[in-house]
């Protein structure tokens, strides 16, 4: 406490009054004029103005480089395992979720990717890996294929075993007798993997192109769109859950913490202040499409909880007697107090 007894009854005074200022109906009163008041004073100056762009660089870029990898965001992560198992607590049709007018636009963007996708796979092609993986793909469709029409034939009097000889000669021409179908075109579609990812592209590619898709998939939405939106306990366990989660959030952490995040986010940061630095925070608001009294409302309806919190566990005075006090000890208030 200040020494001078006058000083120490300004003090309580003044903590007195700024209590008073926070609480009640005058906290609300209050909390929507520093909004107002704010907002005018900073409605006058441009952003760019306001904010320094290196200062914003280094903010997010100390975020993404701590936050993914705290312990909030392994709590987090298992808040997200919890969510995903159970589901909401009153399912609901994935169709309320989801408006189809939005799937249908969605739809046909990704249809029109084709080239995009074809000229992915065209890069790709010459893997060896994926031209084996493409190439067991096509030979197990053909496989099955063959299959299904040896089991039709199979009904037909005279026809399976036709069928069959068939199958078996063709197995015996290449030097693969008695090797499943599956073996047999996949070591020869192998020794041209390359050809066989690239037809396997231009298959999709071909198939993203034709209209019967865009049906197909809007058909296949309104199925699911009527299923309950529900946890997947049903059809994973928290441990398999767990691993994709855990896994993603491993992916995150290294990759929010590289340098080239990093440079991401400052090319990010320098587009925000070329497009919208040039805007006052008021006509951001504006442009944002937020109005001004929605902003001083959420400070009424934010500020009672947290204050009355502080002040009912006794920590309000205390802040607000820490803040005033030097004032009150200062050598110039002494000497104005002689």
């Amino acid at each position: 406490m200040p020494a001078n007894p006058l000083a120490r009854r300004l003090l309580d005074a003044q903590v007195a009054y700024h209590l008073d200022q926070l609480r009640g109906d005058n906290l609300e009163d209050n909390a929507a004029a520093l909004v107002d008041d704010l907002l005018d004073a900073t409605g006058r100056h441009q952003i760019a103005d306001l904010v320094d762009r290196d200062v914003v660089k280094t903010v997010i870029a100390r975020l993404l480089t701590s936050a993914p990898g705290s312990a909030a965001a392994s709590g987090l992560l298992d808040l997200v395992i919890d969510v995903v198992l159970d589901g909401p607590s009153d399912p609901y049709p994935l169709g309320e979720l989801v408006e189809r007018e939005r799937v249908e636009a969605l739809v046909d963007a990704l249809l029109q990717l084709s080239p995009l996708v074809e000229r992915a796979i065209g890069q790709v092609a010459d893997s060896p890996v994926i031209g084996t993986v493409a190439s067991r793909f096509m030979a197990r469709i053909v496989g099955e294929v063959m299959q299904a029409n040896k089991a039709v034939a199979d009904k037909v009097p005279g026809l399976g075993a036709l069928v069959s000889f068939g199958t078996s000669t063709a197995a015996n021409v290449v030097g693969a007798a008695g090797r499943p179908l599956e073996g047999l075109l996949g070591d020869t579609m192998g020794k041209s993997g390359a050809f066989a990812a690239r037809r396997l592209g231009r298959i999709i590619v071909e198939t993203m192109q034709d209209p019967t898709t865009r049906a197909a998939v809007l058909q296949a939405w309104d199925v699911a769109a009527a299923e309950k939106v529900a946890g997947l306990d049903r059809l994973l366990s928290r441990d398999q859950v767990a691993d994709v989660v855990g896994a993603a959030h491993e992916l995150a952490v290294t990759t929010a913490a590289s340098e080239h995040v990093t440079d991401l986010v400052g090319v990010l940061v320098d587009g925000f202040f070329e497009n919208f630095g040039g805007y006052t925070p008021t006509e951001l608001l504006e442009q944002l499409d937020i109005d001004r009294s929605h902003v001083q409302e959420d400070a009424v309806r934010i500020a009672p909880g947290i204050v009355g919190l502080l002040d009912e566990a006794g920590d309000l005075e205390r802040i607000v007697r820490a803040r005033l006090k030097p004032f009150f000890d200062s050598p110039e208030v002494a000497a104005l107090l002689a």
